[in-house]
């Protein structure tokens, strides 16, 4: 019963197929955090796939923002520019979809999602001393969560907050809770340019952290063709 858990795809096409073609056979069924859409080129086709695809879903605050339910102010100038381009090309189907996308924290089976945090969406659990404001909401032995595009996750029991490092399985004790990002899979910032994902097995009670090469030039070339800002190809090649 292993679930594919993605999270962060930003409209990148290139890297959610890799990332399919990677885990083939590794899952049962497809569990997302949000960001779906905003930065990449292919808007349409992400949440599309989402629509056919992924089972339970979370809306991220770049869903929001390119359907008008988050102020662009209170983005930089290339996510408000990318915001400004997504909402011209997304089909009335798919902004109908995001405008009604769910809100986390959300429960699947014995797991809980987030995209941010569990107290708060938009919030950004980066280091171990950002989780004190969090922990109180933890209701799971493992929440999955998003926002940071940073693959690893914390570790929270009676003694305190331990960082998860992304290595390949980690393995769910009884005397912890888990908070755990899969990474992005469209726009990775954790120094490693390859797609991010994870795979849960709650039978085995374990989760594996994977990376997966994809055609960075196919997704880069896209976002420049499109005229979104240069920066948003070139973090691609970066991981950062």
């Amino acid at each position: 019963m292993p679930d594919l858990i993605l999270s962060d795809i930003h409209a990148n096409r290139e890297a959610l197929e890799a990332v399919l073609e990677d885990a083939r056979g590794r899952y049962d069924r497809i569990v997302c955090l949000g960001d779906i859409v905003g930065y990449g080129a292919d808007p349409n086709y992400v949440v599309e796939w989402v629509r056919a695809n992924v089972r339970t879903v979370i809306r991220g605050n770049h869903d929001k923002v390119c359907v008008g339910l988050d102020p662009l102010f209170v983005y930089n100038g290339a996510a408000q520019k990318s915001a400004e381009w997504t909402m011209g090309v997304l089909t009335a189907e798919n902004r109908a979809y995001l405008e009604n996308m769910a809100r986390g924290p959300l429960r699947v089976d014995d797991f809980d999602i987030v995209h941010g945090s569990p107290a708060d969406e938009d919030e950004y659990l980066i280091h171990a001393g950002d989780v004190a404001g969090a922990r109180e909401y933890l209701e799971a032995r493992v929440t999955f969560f998003g926002h940071t595009h940073v693959q690893g996750g914390f570790q929270v029991g009676r003694g305190g907050v331990r960082s998860v490092y992304a290595g390949r399985v980690l393995e769910i004790e009884v005397d912890w809770q888990y908070l755990v990002n899969p990474g992005s899979v469209g726009q990775p910032r954790d120094m490693d340019p390859r797609a991010a994902y994870a795979v849960y097995d709650r039978g085995a009670r374990t989760v594996e952290f994977r990376r997966v090469k994809y055609d960075i030039a196919g997704a880069a070339g896209k976002i420049l063709g499109a005229g979104l800002p240069q920066g948003l190809a070139a973090r691609l090649y970066e991981g950062a």
